[in-house]
């Protein structure tokens, strides 16, 4: 089948040498010309047969809004656009609209699988009608799993469904990983224990915990096996939020998610303003000792050599002195 492919990046490229090596016949473009078959977007459609297939792999938000909008106009009645990206999903249904009446079809995919997907496969979670769904099925079969189709593939319903259905995937995604971190910390807390990455290991085949993140997280302590040197600064590329707020619009509780993504803001704080009100909230009404800036036990061990802290945790920096208040963010 031939098809369009606009974005090769990680995945997008990853995904082109995938569907080629089944057979199929892409066209990419990317802003990158060493990468691209196509100059530009119009000059990537008059590649193509009609009726023609577009698949989008772009950042979220306005880069992907702006790329259909712009195919809207160079497109023809009966072609179709998939996105492919990580929108959300209340876009795809405005995307559809407009879409609509320039007479080409739309058909959103959540993708799974990450920079593993070209030897792995994608797991896939598409939305949009039954016929446009089937029309790409020859694509969306090369770039799975090998195996039967539904252990890879799932058409979940109308469209938005397939966003929706990678989105709530990524908040699960969430609490997994916090997991098998809050796992690996209080492992390496315990003085008892002298092969942490053993224990993880020994639990990736035959144990009701396994999976493909533990697999990873396997190999990251391979690479580095008490985590040092790498920062516990932790950014969110959106999907967790948007589930959080799809829970509290449903009134479907999910503690377990609402956990690891506040984690993930903890992370960005060079010192936490709720922990000194709670601090100096204990010196007015008990009388509790309220601590300065480098008088923490934690700071003087570091000082001495002694943590007090996970062994997994990097030392604090008292360089200079401490700072209130959140670490400003770089994105």
């Amino acid at each position: 089948m031939q098809m369009g492919l606009i974005g090769l990046g990680k995945m997008g490229g990853n995904m082109r040498d995938r569907l080629k090596a089944a057979g199929h016949d892409i066209v990419g473009y990317d802003r990158n010309p060493d990468i691209s078959d196509a100059t530009d977007l119009r000059d990537l459609v008059s590649k193509l047969d009609a009726p023609r297939a577009v698949w989008v792999m772009v950042p979220a938000g306005d880069p992907t809004r702006d790329t259909i909008k712009s195919l809207a106009e160079l497109l023809d009645e009966g072609d179709i656009i998939v996105d492919g990206g990580n929108s959300k999903f209340t876009d795809d249904q405005a995307n559809a609209d407009m879409l609509k009446e320039h007479g080409v079809e739309f058909v959103d995919c959540g993708v799974s699988g990450g920079i593993w997907g070209k030897d792995n496969g994608y797991g896939l979670m598409c939305g949009g009608a039954e016929k446009n769904v089937e029309r790409l099925m020859p694509i969306f079969d090369a770039l799975r799993p090998e195996g039967p189709r539904e252990e890879g593939f799932v058409h979940a319903g109308e469209v938005g469904a397939g966003h929706y259905a990678k989105m709530v995937h990524n908040g699960i995604e969430y609490g997994m990983m916090h997991a098998y971190a809050e796992g690996f910390e209080l492992l390496e807390a315990k003085d008892i224990v002298k092969d942490v990455e053993g224990c993880f290991r020994a639990w990736s085949r035959g144990t009701v915990v396994r999976s493909w993140l533990l697999d990873l997280m396997v190999k990251a302590l391979e690479e580095t096996p008490h985590l040092e040197g790498i920062s516990e600064y932790s950014t969110d590329s959106g999907e967790g939020r948007w589930t959080l707020e799809e829970a509290i619009n449903l009134a479907v509780p999910m503690p377990v998610l609402a956990s690891a993504l506040f984690a993930r803001f903890t992370s960005r704080q060079e010192n936490s303003p709720q922990m000194q009100a709670i601090a100096a909230l204990r010196g007015q009404f008990g009388g509790h000792e309220v601590m300065q800036f480098g008088d923490e036990p934690y700071r003087k061990a570091a000082k001495e050599g002694q943590a007090e802290v996970s062994p997994a945790a990097e030392k604090k920096d008292t360089s200079g002195e401490a700072t209130p208040g959140a670490k400003k963010s770089d994105n």
